[in-house]
C-alpha cells in the first residue's frame, strides 16, 4: 500500500465510527502487590530467558504509584520480582530496546513538599542497560512531559517523538525529532522536537505510547488519542504510520476502545469509566496482534486486534 500522508486531522467521534475488530479481551492477573492495583503496563519483553511486563502499581484511592518488574509464571498471569527494583514515583512504565540494550521509561511524579498527596509537577526518566539488574539513568525529559517514546531505527539513529502541551502544545500535540544516538537524549533535544498540528482538534489530545521499525522504513505507532465531555474523560487505542524521512503521518486509526477490551465496572474514578490507555502490541507476523492497555486506571487487559501495520508489509 501507497503511504499516502494526512494534512488534518479527524475528530475522535468520526474515528470511532470506523468499523474494527477486537477479540478475546482478558484481564491480567498480578501477584505480590495484594492491595495494589496495577495498570498502564507496557508490552511484555524478553530479557535473560524470561518474559517481563513493567507495570505501575498503587492504591485504589491516590495516585502514588511505584513501577514493579514482574515476570510471567502463567497464562494471563505476572508474578512481582526483583523488589531491589522498585522505582518509587514512578507512572506508565514503557520499554524498547536500543543497540541491544533494554531501555526502560516512566513518568516521575513531583509532589508537594507541604502536602505529599498532591502531585505538582512530573518529568519523563529513561534508564537503559543490558539486563534488568543493570539498568541505570540515562537522561531525564524535559519537565511536565509525558508520552515520550524512542525508537531505534534501521540506520542506527534514534526516532523520538515527544508530547508538550500549554503554549506549544495546548492540550497535547505531538512532536517528532531524529536524533544520532542515545547520547544526545536530553530535555532539550526534546523541546526542539517539530510539533506537528495534524493529529488531533485543539478540544482533543494525545500521544505515543509505542513505535515499531517497518521493513520498508516506515514507523509504526500504537498511541491514545482523547477528548472530554463534561468532566469525563475518553480515551482510545490508536494507530498511524510515520516517514521518518519526512516527520509526515498517514491517518489516525481507532484500533480498540474500552468497551472493545474490557466489560468490567472497575474504575478508579467515575470520571474514568471510559479510559483505554495503550500499552503497545505484540505483533504475531500473520496479520495479527496482542493489544496490551490499563482500563479505567485500574486494571491492565490484553485483547487480539488486526495488526494495524499489516498493510505496508
Amino acid at each position: 500500500m501507497t503511504f499516502t500522508p494526512s494534512h488534518s486531522p479527524v475528530p475522535c467521534a468520526q474515528l470511532l465510527a470506523a468499523p474494527r475488530t477486537v477479540s478475546g479481551g482478558r484481564p491480567l492477573r498480578f501477584l505480590g502487590v495484594e492491595g495494589y492495583d496495577v495498570y498502564n503496563i507496557s508490552v511484555p519483553f524478553a530479557c535473560s530467558g524470561k518474559t517481563w511486563l513493567a507495570g505501575r502499581v498503587e492504591k485504589r484511592e491516590n495516585e502514588l504509584s511505584i513501577v514493579r518488574l514482574f515476570e510471567q509464571t502463567d497464562e494471563d498471569t505476572f508474578t512481582a520480582a526483583l523488589p531491589e527494583m522498585t522505582f518509587r514515583n514512578l507512572q506508565d512504565p514503557f520499554v524498547t530496546r536500543v543497540g541491544g540494550e533494554i531501555i526502560l521509561g516512566g513518568v516521575q511524579i513531583v509532589t508537594h513538599p507541604l502536602d505529599p498527596a498532591r502531585i505538582i509537577s512530573w518529568q519523563t526518566l529513561f534508564f537503559h542497560g543490558r539486563t534488568l539488574p543493570e539498568l541505570k539513568l540515562l537522561a531525564v525529559g524535559p519537565s511536565c512531559m509525558k508520552d515520550i517514546r524512542l525508537c531505534e531505527m534501521r540506520d542506527g539513529r534514534i526516532a523520538v517523538f515527544t508530547r508538550p502541551q500549554g503554549r506549544k502544545g495546548g492540550l497535547g500535540r505531538i512532536g517528532f525529532t531524529v536524533l544520532e544516538g542515545l547520547r544526545d537524549l536530553c530535555a532539550d533535544t526534546i523541546l526542539e522536537a517539530a510539533v506537528d498540528p495534524s493529529y488531533f482538534l485543539p478540544e482533543e489530545w494525545g500521544g505515543v505510547n509505542e513505535v515499531h521499525p517497518l521493513d520498508n522504513g516506515l514507523l509504526g505507532v500504537v498511541g491514545h488519542i482523547a477528548f472530554r465531555t463534561g468532566g469525563d474523560r475518553h480515551y482510545q487505542a490508536m494507530a498511524f504510520t510515520l516517514d521518518p524521512a519526512t516527520g509526515e503521518h498517514d491517518a489516525l486509526r481507532v484500533i480498540a476502545c474500552r468497551g472493545d477490551v474490557s466489560d468490567t465496572p472497575a474504575n478508579k474514578r467515575p470520571d474514568l469509566m471510559d479510559v483505554l490507555f495503550t500499552g503497545g502490541i505484540v505483533r504475531r507476523g500473520d496479520g495479527t496482534a496482542t493489544l496490551y492497555a490499563g482500563v479505567s486506571d485500574c486494571e491492565s487487559w490484553r485483547a487480539e486486534i488486526p495488526d494495524p501495520f499489516a498493510r505496508y508489509l
